[in-house]
């Protein structure tokens, strides 16, 4: 066991420690005046972003600067705003860290760039524009948007997205979606897993495509939608019962299948290498 002094000794360095590290980190407030239609862009290649619905004609950002070795720089010009993480030398995903808590007009355009810190975006109404490597991509309660998610290894999810116009790209991290619909759903991966939860609406196109991960797809026993299946490698089943269409490849029982559910309002096409491809039937209490 440690002998009294140097139990004392040791509290003593991780009081000292807690205190060094409290006193760098370093928290601002910046607020910029805006007005309809803000366009907002935030490099951080360290730490966390998070943007939220606020005040109809401000932007309010809350930075927190975990050390001295970074630093903010903030600028405007009429409706644009733009923060960039400032790395000054010595600094590290450590000590470069910055965590961002913004709120904007629901009607801003946001752009967010983050190598590791995740990204969080909701209840905006403007497009939204987020690239990032291994990030965390969550976005939620989203109306009459453009989405752009770029990511290399991060998982993105999306929830309650509605009349938006969504295009998602990822190398390999999964990606799922929960209510989402729009005019345009287009979801691509290379070995990422897509999982999609919603109702197909709005007559709306959607393509959701990975090389090698599987694809899982859910909707109501009354989705109206016009679907095909293909995976060259991988097994595709489908809950549903449907009407037969003419297609440009042959059907194989087993590794694709094509036909209408309801009215066909809306196209889906679900495309595979290797992947599974499950189209599932919501089950009903």
């Amino acid at each position: 066991m440690l002998s009294n002094q140097r139990a004392a000794n040791l509290v003593f360095v991780m009081v000292l420690a807690g205190a060094v590290l409290a006193k760098a980190e370093d928290r601002k407030e910046y607020r910029f005046k805006v007005g309809k239609g803000a366009s907002i862009s935030i490099l951080n290649q360290y730490g966390p972003i998070s943007v939220k619905a606020g005040a109809r004609k401000e932007m309010i950002v809350t930075a927190i600067l975990h050390s001295d070795k970074v630093e903010v720089d903030q600028s405007q010009r009429g409706k644009r705003v733009t923060l960039l993480s400032h790395l000054l030398p010595g600094a590290d995903a450590i000590s470069g860290q910055v965590e961002y808590q913004v709120l904007v007009p629901a009607d801003a355009s946001v752009t967010l760039h983050s190598t590791t810190g995740p990204l969080h975006v909701e209840k905006l109404r403007g497009d939204v524009i987020l690239e990032s490597n291994n990030a965390t991509v969550d976005l939620r309660d989203l109306a009459d948007d453009h989405v752009h998610v770029k990511t290399l290894n991060g998982p993105v999810t999306l929830t309650n997205i509605t009349d938006g116009h969504v295009e998602i790209t990822s190398l390999s991290g999964d990606v799922v979606l929960n209510s989402v619909t729009g005019p345009l759903v287009e979801v691509s991966s290379s070995s990422g897993r897509i999982n999609y939860d919603g109702d197909f609406g709005g007559e709306g196109e959607y393509s959701l495509t990975s090389h090698t991960g599987d694809i899982e797809a859910t909707a109501p026993g009354d989705a109206s939608i016009d679907v095909t299946a293909r995976s060259e490698q991988g097994k595709v089943v489908s809950d549903f019962s449907l009407q037969p269409k003419h297609t440009s490849f042959p059907i194989r029982a087993g590794s694709a299948f094509a036909g209408t559910v309801g009215k066909a309002a809306s196209s889906v096409r679900l495309f595979s290498f290797s992947g599974k491809i499950h189209l599932k039937k919501r089950q009903t209490n």
